[in-house]
């Protein structure tokens, strides 16, 4: 049986960054390299004009989108940039394309051939998990997934265009131990075929991953850690009794539930495609653990999981490219504070929270060890921001002086604010090595530029340390003593705002 060991007790790790190195040329294709997409929904109350959106897209470098349509405005906008675009065959048109080869044949040629190749278009999405949201549409899923495939054939396109269905994860049931998983047999008829057609077609089995709701369902059996890729100790990890391979996290898990299924049906050579995965920002009462520092946490470690080709522990070292749900917060989508709750930018292209993806070389365009900084969490404790300016304002060998009353930092007076300076002074002082933004979990990495007036930080605009009046002078231990005495600073914190960047393909 599938069992945790020696969860009891466990505290959170720190987290630690992990240098990620891109191995191949940025010319390999996706279907030798892994890449990470985002979906882009539409359920805003002032969704952007789709030039809005592609501006943001070519801004951040995301390569990969995925689409829950195939709107016209946004394949013309796509045009041109070289980003791969998945399409969609939304669930209402399923049943006329599924009982009609013309009516495919008509979507085909609208929404595909008349865009291609100006617009990268890589992949169909037929339908988006059927067996749960269009169950009686599901008898006609082979025969749409067969009628988009032909009608790829006779415009030449099949071998350009990959053609699959996304599916949810809880049609995989007794998903652990993964050795165990099985799909739910009454999907059966459809489920084969399907994996048959995927197989012919040498397409992915597309699957929507969500640790999220496992941790929320699993009433304390999976841990937080586990479901946010956090590192876990040897003896924290999940263990599959079955095949004694050790599971770091619930998205490797489900993974290879789904490879599991799939072998229980004799279908052993299907690569898997998280077409959705993510985590919320925020939550009501009942969701307490979506939150920005959660959200931030999963995607950043997703990211640099994929990218890393890791692997799962049944396939190491097989990539398995994911598409991040989602580009944008969708305020109008249906449901609990959460389901509105899963962009990483508002409508306006602001970011929700930073992703923490220093030391990723030429992998990430923007947050670069060469725009970072240091700056001090936001609601962190007050005492612990204190003791850790203490200690970088003193041991840690930061020059604090501009901190002192009369100097250019001392404005705003408050911890937060000085802090800040100082862990940003560490952080580069010490070349902006691993681990040098942490000060025990109070300090976060930023690309936003914390200067502001005649404040400006070691770094900002090639300043290097020198401040618009003068450079610094030593600070002394007199000068350490008196920032010891003092107290009572208000509450605050900074405003997170950071470019997001993605997998160049």
């Amino acid at each position: 049986m599938f069992k945790f060991v020696g969860f009891s007790g466990f505290k959170p790790l720190i987290f630690m960054m992990l240098v990620v190195v891109l191995l191949l040329s940025l010319l390999v294709s996706a279907d030798e390299d892994a890449f990470i997409g985002v979906n882009i929904g539409t359920d805003l109350s002032d969704m952007p004009h789709p030039t809005q959106v592609v501006s943001l897209l070519k801004s951040q470098q995301i390569r990969h989108v995925r689409l829950y349509d195939a709107d016209r405005g946004m394949l013309f906008a796509l045009a041109n940039t070289g980003i791969k675009v998945a399409v969609t065959v939304p669930n209402e048109q399923l049943l006329g394309i599924g009982q009609s080869n013309s009516t495919a044949a008509h979507w085909v040629a609208q929404n595909i051939v008349a865009h291609y190749p100006a617009t990268n278009i890589t992949t169909i999405c037929v339908g988006s998990e059927v067996f749960n949201s269009l169950p009686n549409a599901a008898p006609v899923l082979v025969n749409a997934l067969k009628f988009i495939q032909g009608a790829l054939v006779a415009s030449n396109l099949d071998r350009q265009i990959k053609v699959s269905t996304p599916i949810a994860s809880t049609v995989i049931l007794d998903s652990f131990p993964p050795s165990q998983a099985f799909f739910n047999h009454s999907w059966n008829p459809v489920l084969v075929p399907v994996l048959k057609f995927l197989q012919s077609t040498g397409s992915y089995f597309m699957l929507n991953v969500y640790p999220y709701y496992d941790y929320m369902n699993s009433n304390g059996v999976i841990p937080l850690d586990y479901a946010l890729f956090n590192p876990l100790p040897s003896n924290k990890e999940a263990v599959d009794s079955n095949t004694l391979l050790h599971y770091t996290n619930v998205f490797d898990a489900m993974i290879d539930a789904a490879y599991f299924a799939m072998a229980d049906l004799n279908v052993t050579n299907v690569p898997v495609l998280v077409t959705e995965s993510g985590w919320p920002s925020k939550g009501d009462a009942k969701e307490p653990d979506a939150t920005l520092d959660n959200a931030n946490t999963y995607n950043s470690n997703l990211i640099k999981h994929i990218i890393n080709q890791t692997g799962t522990p049944k396939h190491p070292g097989i990539p398995v490219s994911t598409y991040i749900y989602e580009l944008y917060n969708e305020d109008t989508k249906p449901g609990s504070v959460s389901e509105k709750n899963w962009g990483l930018f508002d409508p306006n292209g602001n970011p929700i929270y930073t992703l923490q993806l220093t030391n990723a070389g030429r992998t990430f365009s923007n947050d670069t060890t060469n725009n970072t900084h240091c700056t001090a969490k936001e609601g962190a404790d007050k005492k612990m921001l204190q003791a850790a300016l203490d200690w970088a304002c003193g041991p840690g060998k930061v020059n604090c002086s501009a901190l002192l009353q009369g100097q250019p930092c001392y404005e705003p007076d408050n911890v937060v604010a000085h802090a800040t300076f100082a862990f940003d002074s560490y952080y580069h002082m010490m070349g902006k090595g691993e681990g040098t933004c942490d000060f025990n979990g109070v300090a976060m990495l930023t690309t936003t530029d914390p200067s502001h007036g005649s404040c400006q930080f070691i770094g900002s605009d090639g300043m290097n340390g020198t401040f618009l009046n003068g450079s610094i002078a030593d600070f002394n231990s007199t000068s350490s003593s008196s920032w010891r005495a003092r107290g009572g600073y208000a509450s605050g914190g900074l405003l997170i705002k950071v470019l997001l960047a993605l997998l160049l393909s």
